[in-house]
């Protein structure tokens, strides 16, 4: 039970961020770095931590402006199921899931990386922006929710299913605010 809430944390930082989970992944896990994250193996460690700090770095400074979050919200929403899955899996093998068990936390990792990052892109537009500060508590949150993925599975765990009520909590507001402007006769922008 441990196993999935770990996965479920990691694939919810990954519902926000794409390479800032798995690079943190790779630096908490000392020498082996990514050894253990599926598909990322089979990359050179010098390149990939290469490639991992410069996309979170990006992120970090684009989500800050507008244009750099509507770039960042076509690529995560593209790619948050993939890495959704893949810290899904690599956290269920570190806590020592039963192998059977890992490809089905991928898929709900996935998913849950996948939904989290749609109520974001729902939030983005309906807002016409997310505000600085939102930006900034996603960040943090998203560093933390790996770090209690690995040092405390239940919280991070608690954590993942409480991003998960309010997402579903938000597509119920849009749906109320969508139903009273088609009542009204407005229309949605």
């Amino acid at each position: 039970m441990l196993g999935l809430l770990a996965a479920l944390s990691a694939s919810a930082a990954a519902g926000m961020r794409i390479a800032l989970p798995l690079l943190v992944i790779g630096l908490l896990q000392n020498e082996k770095l990514w050894n253990s994250v599926p598909i990322l193996s089979n990359i050179q460690p010098p390149v990939l931590l290469g490639i991992l700090t410069s996309w979170s770095l990006f992120e970090l400074f684009a989500s800050k402006k507008l244009l750099g979050q509507r770039v960042l919200q076509i690529v995560q929403l593209i790619l948050s199921p993939v890495v959704g899955a893949i810290v899904g899996i690599t956290v269920a093998k570190h806590a020592a899931v039963p192998f059977q068990l890992h490809w089905l936390i991928g898929i709900i990792g996935g998913l849950l990386a996948l939904v989290l990052q749609l109520v974001q892109v729902g939030w983005f537009y309906r807002l016409r922006g997310i505000p600085i500060w939102v930006v900034c508590m996603e960040d943090i949150l998203c560093v933390a929710l790996v770090f209690f993925a690995f040092k405390a599975p239940a919280s991070g765990g608690l954590i993942a299913m409480i991003l998960l009520w309010l997402a579903i909590r938000s597509s119920a507001e849009w749906y109320r605010w969508y139903k009273e402007g088609k009542k009204r006769g407005m229309t949605i922008e």
